[in-house]
């Protein structure tokens, strides 16, 4: 490479990251107001954010267990049938108490129901204990869940 052309390259990087600087600093200069603005809708966002990326890893899931019943031996194909039965009726249950829980007055909740444990977290400035009864109601009657076995916490 000539010497006209890397001088003309390092050139080219100095005045890039001179730039790059200068925008930094320009974009930056509303950091707090931005920072406020983005804590008053941490909870929607949290919420939204978290209902995302639980139904991308359960979308993955299903695709990995299609690509078992795809190509999979007889066992195998037995066993992801079953598996993916068993995600379909958790996400199922989970739509119907997500629903439950905002009919009973919240404005936003996600339910996330492990093997033993459910979890539900509500958009609410805190619970006392009558909201948390009303929740734990409910999922106790719609699942049979034990009470020990439920965490409720707000966003």
């Amino acid at each position: 490479m000539s010497k006209k052309k890397k001088i003309f390259i390092v050139v080219a990087m100095a005045l890039l990251l001179v730039v790059t600087g200068y925008l930094n600093i320009a974009l930056n200069k509303n950091t707090e107001e931005n920072n406020i603005a983005a804590s008053t809708t941490y909870n929607a966002s949290f919420l939204s954010t978290y209902r995302s990326n639980k139904l991308a890893t359960r979308n993955t899931m299903l695709e990995y267990y299609d690509s078992i019943i795809s190509s999979g031996s007889e066992a195998q194909i037995a066993e992801a049938n079953s598996l993916k039965m068993d995600l379909a009726r958790r996400m199922e249950s989970e739509t119907i108490l997500e629903s439950m829980v905002m009919a009973s007055g919240y404005e936003d909740a996600v339910v996330t129901i492990a093997d033993e444990n459910t979890t539900v977290m509500v958009k609410a400035d805190g619970l006392n204990s009558d909201d948390v009864s009303k929740i734990l109601t409910i999922l106790v009657g719609e699942t049979n869940t034990d009470p020990t076995n439920v965490k409720i916490m707000s966003v």
